[in-house]
């Protein structure tokens, strides 16, 4: 059974023009190959009350989490931690020819779960559980997309049906 949030107000945001190349070195096809995008993710915020501006969250308080997706996918070479490639790459970031970001996993449903974790830290800091993040969207064009959606732990159980 999914869980839903109950009596709750929420919000979206969408941070765009984030543009950094990877590759699936795993892949049998052309996706083994460096390539890139200019990903864009959108943000699903709940709070069962509002913060005292009338907001579930304010956004221009979200500056923070978009200077993390500026320099996490802005501009960068990201690359799995597993890559056999690794040193190479680690040696052209030495010599300035790309901005590395080494990540678990390179690819969009990965980068949706990496971005609500970075959410809901900032969040829970910032407003002690009131509003949390349940759903991100990871874009990598107009036609492709990945989705992570969860109800944090630490907000679930005063929310759930």
């Amino acid at each position: 059974m999914t869980k839903t949030l109950k009596n709750s107000y929420t919000c979206s945001k969408n941070f765009a023009g984030y543009p950094c190349c990877h590759r699936q070195w795993r892949h049998p096809g052309n996706c083994r190959f460096v390539h890139g995008y200019s990903r864009s993710f959108t943000f699903w915020f709940a709070a069962q009350e509002l913060d005292p501006y009338g907001f579930v969250v304010d956004f221009s308080s979200l500056r923070p989490l978009e200077q993390q997706l500026h320099n996490q996918f802005d501009h960068t070479f990201l690359a799995n931690a597993d890559d056999p490639l690794l040193p190479q790459w680690q040696s052209l970031n030495d010599q300035g020819a790309i901005d590395l970001r080494v990540m678990d996993n390179v690819g969009m449903e990965s980068s949706a779960e990496l971005v609500w974790q970075w959410a809901n830290a900032f969040l829970l800091d910032r407003d002690t559980g009131r509003s949390c993040c349940w759903r991100v969207e990871a874009r990598e064009n107009e036609a492709n997309a990945a989705c992570y959606e969860a109800i944090p732990q630490w907000y679930e159980s005063k929310t759930l049906l």
